[in-house]
């Protein structure tokens, strides 16, 4: 059969078959009790001979469902984010359900600009890596009533599903394996505190398990990951103040993470030597680092994979109240935190 070059439709499938879309439709949608074999036969022919593709996109529609999962996250270049995001993409697969993915690159103005554009596509749920949603934004959710589930960060006032770390429990293990180590004086590395829960967490958590230690110092500051120089001023200035004790240096993300080590290195100070430190989320690059960089790993492929599975729930019409799921991390030592204790 010829036909005009381009993508066959239901109508050529109909025309082929010499048959009408009613039909055609009955059979894509395996109402095959409705057709005769022989009509099922020409049908079947027709589509392979014109290598017809239904669009899942104009059935879902039909039916109300469009099995679009939206995912909204603040920094795509962040290897937490990666990995949340490649869990994600698994429980899609597992569930038949594509994802639409949008970065917001850490600007809040882009977070509502996404969400409209998500809901023009009519996802069935959204998934949410917040960087701090505004107010009308959170109204606008709440009056859709799509199905949410924020990812690593809590949203004051809102509730919602979330998934994320045990971030007290991790942060508490971490300043006690410094402490443990023999390091007495910590500094506490965080971007801008805002309104991110989880850097509020952790520093909560680092905060309370140093101030039981009398014979430790506590220090904390803020920096945003585009202030490499004032990054390296500030870990000059601790490192000097106490380079006469054993002294080391929380960072509280992977990015920040990597900061800190370029600091270092233009300060020519060796971790695990002159300085320990230790970088929350696992990197691919801690292990060959030196001596390697201890780190904080976050499970996050299982947290992604997590996240879907509940909004897919409540796509499924669960309406139990708002669930809090939260995940241990592990401590992956390595030599940048080696014992600094008397004899070592």
């Amino acid at each position: 059969m010829n036909r005009k070059s381009g993508r066959a439709t239901i109508s050529d499938v109909a025309k082929a078959a010499q048959t009408g879309k009613t039909s055609v439709s009955r059979y894509l949608n395996g109402e095959f009790d409705a057709l005769s074999d022989n009509l099922r036969q020409r049908i079947t022919a027709a589509i392979e001979q014109l290598e017809y593709r239904p669009s899942q996109m104009a059935r879902g529609l039909k039916r109300g469902r469009t099995r679009l999962i939206g995912l909204i996250i603040a920094d795509i270049t962040n290897p937490y984010s990666l990995e949340i995001l490649s869990g994600i993409e698994a429980a899609c697969r597992a569930s038949g359900f594509t994802l639409l993915m949008c970065n917001t690159n850490n600007e809040l103005d882009q977070e509502r600009h996404y969400l409209d554009l998500l809901s023009s596509y009519q996802v069935e749920a959204i998934l949410v890596n917040a960087v701090g949603m505004r107010e009308e934004v959170l109204n606008r959710l709440q009056q859709s009533l799509l199905p949410m589930v924020l990812i690593d960060r809590k949203i004051a006032d809102f509730p919602c599903d979330v998934v994320g770390l045990d971030n007290k429990t991790a942060a508490s293990a971490a300043t006690q394996h410094l402490l443990d180590q023999g390091y007495r004086a910590i500094l506490f590395i965080s971007e801008p505190l805002g309104t991110v829960n989880t850097r509020h967490e952790r520093l909560r958590a680092f905060e309370t398990s140093m101030v039981h230690r009398a014979d430790a110092i506590a220090e904390r500051v803020e920096v945003a990951l585009n202030q490499p120089d004032e990054l390296q001023r500030l870990l000059a200035d601790f490192h000097q103040r106490y380079q006469h004790i054993p002294c080391a240096v929380i960072a509280v993300n992977g990015a920040l993470t990597l900061q800190v080590a370029r600091a270092m290195r233009r300060l020519n100070l060796r971790w695990g030597e002159d300085i320990g430190l230790l970088g929350f989320d696992e990197l691919e690059w801690a292990e060959l680092a030196g001596p390697g960089i201890t780190t904080l790993k976050q499970p996050t492929f299982r947290m992604g994979y997590a996240a879907l599975q509940q909004a897919l729930r409540r796509i499924e019409g669960d309406d139990a109240p708002p669930e809090e799921q939260i995940w241990p991390g592990e401590l992956i030592i390595r030599g940048s935190t080696r014992s600094r204790t008397e004899g070592n």
